[in-house]
């Protein structure tokens, strides 16, 4: 059982994955998430950000991204706990005039960011929901994927 699963040991029960062996590499990861602001939400839109009585959406959301990445080992179980090197969210309206939310993570270092940059451009998006949420509760978080990640075993480059 064990044999292709990373996080359980040979006798079934959850297990950390010992990197130790593991040379230490330039490692990156870029997540995505898309979140989708009703009208009500997209009339405050002005200066590439929302403004609210709570102030700057977008400018805070990146905070708790920046934050949400650094904490990752606290929150995923048996994530190995990284000091990163480099955390960046960036948000913006795409075409589609829907907020998407990017969270790159690096580091050099035996393990991946791939948690970080997720949990990283998670909490920023649920940071828009709870900030956005007085103008409307019809916002949507559709979609929190990995872009791409660089390092470790294989890259990655999500094809669109």
């Amino acid at each position: 059982m064990s044999e292709n699963f990373t996080h359980i040991d040979a006798a079934g029960n959850p297990s950390m994955v010992d990197v130790g062996a593991k040379a230490a590499t330039h490692r990156s990861a870029t997540a995505r998430s898309i979140v989708v602001l009703d009208e009500a939400v997209l009339a405050h839109f002005e200066e590439g950000d929302v403004r609210t009585k709570k102030g700057p959406v977008f400018q805070t959301a990146i905070l708790a991204g920046v934050m949400a990445a650094k904490k990752t080992g606290d929150l995923i179980p048996l994530c190995h706990p990284l000091g990163l090197e480099n955390c960046q969210v960036r948000i913006f309206l795409n075409e589609k005039r829907e907020v998407q939310v990017e969270c790159t993570a690096s580091l050099t270092g035996k393990t991946g960011v791939e948690m970080e940059a997720l949990t990283g451009a998670s909490v920023a998006a649920l940071t828009i929901y709870d900030m956005c949420k007085a103008f409307t509760h019809n916002i949507v978080i559709k979609e929190t994927r990995l872009v791409a990640k660089s390092g470790g075993k294989q890259d990655f480059v999500l094809e669109e």
